[in-house]
């Protein structure tokens, strides 16, 4: 079936899933009850959160403490909202002093575990409410000795250390914000980020463990430093956190040891009352095409979102024994929300890990769920593909059987990955939460809840509560099931964001002006007949074929369901006679070996799924594809690849230079 020739938006929806996962009464016990009763329940919900936003979330905004009431909850002149009007909270205090106050200061806020191993043990802290409440309030004094203030930008370019979100913790405490740059990121990154955010205070570190050598993150902000010297940015203090140990450049004018500038610094450090519109942080997304994109957070609305929707698709209770472990870099939105602004007000401990998921050897995630007793784990579809590479004899090894609930975020999951997922880690028995959000978003927009909602493996399935999601033509005009389009959110959300650093043009360009009055998530969608939304790729993931409409996800998602498959990327590429072809970059599993025959198999597969359109018209086999150290497959490479081209784009994000070369070595 061919889209009518005017559309831009209508992509085909071949891919039929249909095993369904009703929630169990055993599930909701382990968790100790669900968040909401039932369906109905959650659709009720649902309808009068979008019905009356104000009272809705007037409602769940008393569970937090303001220090001046707001005057009304919501103003709207589309794009900008703002949430909690004249309000003054701070999200330090909500996530650390509250707890102290209320008594808790001796329970377990924060687990971390470094990478490296001595005699088969990891260097492990454990920091109660009471212990990081006086490591935040020392490094917020340190930040006011050297000139920080409210309003300013402090950039943290650091490894996953606990001192990470004590700086974070720290800005927010003085009402400054910050900006996380992710420790992979070379100088001219730091250089374009601290520019647009006008830092003059970086903290960083020494270095990062990463599979057992280190990343020079110190060398990496001098460098980036002498750059900025260059185009006339001065910045004038860079903290250094001592991780690594070792010997490193040191400018005596502008160096300072973290373990200095705490030495003597008070734990007595009043939180700043904060309106709740005043910027949280910035976090800028990757820049894989043009400047990168600053995006603004703010504190009321955010802190309210996150924690909220922390506690409600993952069955937070404090008390319980509940270990949650978010495996994404707090350099990305997912850290920021669901390793340190989500979870910490929720009062379940949050568990951080420093280094690589095979270091030093494929079982270390299985090996720290059994040694932290972990019941919540939250990790990407990419890691899974890459655990299921591995084989599962890796999580066999250990006992996983504390695992309550499992999460997936950060792209789509192909529908075998999901299940290897719940049989092979989850046992059967853990409800999949299967979340969709962006930096953009602040939290999860799409999303099952647990122990409620049935739940069928690629699907991220219904919004979350505030959320006005629809699938929609250029026009604006509402799909009909099982009809592709664009993903839209028609109402604003607390934790939307706020603008682009510095670039209010982009902003309305990016998001809002191609449908005016909605949010343009980005993303080709479906909704089925239940109801359900399916992510089928970016909308320039979309592939024209013979004017057929295809979504790369669905056609990856065809070639994972395949036994020898654990991993796909699918990109167009140039073709004589159809105009665009599909070039399918695939990964198999132990013992999958590549051959003519296989490629011939695999194309019939898909066909066999998809319908002959979607057949690849060429296959290349891999070892890894090239990926960002947060696991996102680098799709404008292989594009590259694909079309026979030299590639000149930027390659600073990438995890692994081998895996691009031995792609551009790999004759079909």
């Amino acid at each position: 079936m061919a889209s009518s020739p005017t559309s831009s938006t209508s992509v085909e929806s071949l891919l039929k899933e249909n095993r369904i996962f009703a929630p169990t009464g055993a599930q909701a016990a382990a968790l100790g009850g669900a968040a909401v009763s039932s369906v109905d329940e959650y659709k009720a919900m649902h309808a009068r959160s979008i019905a009356d936003p104000s009272g809705f979330w007037g409602e769940v905004a008393q569970d937090f403490e303001w220090f001046t009431p707001w005057s009304s909850v919501l103003e709207w002149h589309c794009p900008d909202a703002r949430w909690f009007v004249d309000a003054t909270t701070n999200i330090c205090h909500n996530a650390i002093d509250r707890h102290v106050l209320d008594g808790h200061a001796h329970a377990v806020g924060l687990i971390w575990e470094g990478e490296p191993q001595a005699h088969g043990l990891p260097e492990i802290r454990h920091l109660s409410y009471g212990e990081l409440l006086d490591e935040v309030s020392r490094f917020a004094n340190a930040l006011k000795s050297l000139g920080v203030v409210k309003g300013d930008i402090v950039t943290l370019y650091m490894g996953m250390v606990p001192e990470l979100p004590i700086a974070m913790l720290a800005c927010a405490r003085i009402g400054a914000a910050h900006s996380v740059i992710f420790g992979g990121f070379p100088a001219p990154s730091i250089v374009d980020r601290v520019l647009d955010a006008k830092s003059r205070v970086i903290v960083t570190c020494d270095g990062a463990w990463r599979r057992g050598s280190v990343v020079p993150l110190k060398q990496n902000v001098d460098e980036a430093i002498a750059l900025l010297s260059a185009q006339a940015h001065n910045v004038e203090h860079c903290v250094v956190l001592k991780r690594t140990a070792q010997e490193i450049p040191w400018n005596a004018a502008r160096d300072q040891w973290w373990h200095d500038v705490v030495a003597h610094a008070s734990t007595d450090c009043a939180c700043e009352a904060v309106d709740s519109e005043d910027l949280l942080f910035v976090l800028y997304t990757s820049g894989s095409t043009g400047k990168p994109k600053g995006i603004r957070h703010t504190t009321g609305g955010y802190m309210v979102y996150t924690a909220f929707t922390a506690r409600m698709t993952f069955n937070l209770k404090p008390n319980t024994g509940q270990v949650f472990w978010c495996t994404a870099d707090i350099g990305w939105v997912t850290g920021h929300s669901y390793i340190v602004y989500g979870i910490l007000p929720n009062r379940v401990p949050t568990l951080m890990y420093e280094g690589a998921p095979n270091f030093p050897a494929e079982d270390r995630f299985w090996e720290i769920i059994e040694r932290h007793r972990v019941t919540h784990f939250y990790t990407a579809p990419t890691a899974i593909r890459a655990f299921m590479k591995w084989g599962e004899e890796h999580p066999k090894k250990h006992d996983l059987t504390t695992l309550k609930l499992l999460g997936t975020v950060g792209e789509p999951i192909n529908p075998e990955a999901w299940i290897w997922y719940h049989e092979q880690i989850g046992a059967s028995r853990c409800p999949i939460v299967d979340t969709f959000w962006q930096t953009e978003t602040g939290g999860h927009v799409i999303t099952p809840l647990p122990c409620v909602t049935p739940t069928l493996p690629g699907s991220c399935t219904v919004p979350f509560f505030g959320i006005d999601a629809a699938i929609v033509d250029e026009h604006g005009t509402e799909m009909p099931a099982n009809t592709g389009g664009l993903l839209v959110i028609r109402k604003p959300w607390p934790s939307m964001l706020r603008g682009i650093h510095g670039d209010r043009p982009r902003f309305i360009e990016t998001y809002w002006s191609r449908i005016p009055g909605m949010y343009l998530a980005g993303d080709g969608a479906r909704r089925d007949e239940r109801g359900y939304f399916w992510i089928m790729g970016r909308v320039d993931d979309v592939i024209n074929v013979s004017g057929h409409r295809l979504g790369t996800m669905e056609v990856e998602s065809a070639l994972v369901s395949h036994a020898s498959v654990v991993e796909a990327a699918v990109v167009g590429m140039p073709h004589e006679i159809k105009g665009t072809g599909i070039a399918a970059f695939v990964t198999l599993g132990p013992g999958g070996t590549p051959s003519d025959a296989l490629k011939s198999e695999l194309r019939e597969h898909v066909a066999s799924v998809l319908g002959a359109i979607a057949k690849p018209d060429m296959i290349r086999f891999t070892n890894a594809l090239p990926k960002t150290r947060s696991g996102k497959i680098m799709r404008r490479l292989l594009r590259d690849i694909a079309a026979g081209r030299d590639s000149k784009q930027d390659t600073s994000t990438l995890d692994d230079l081998g895996a691009l070369a031995a792609l551009r070595g790999n004759d079909e």
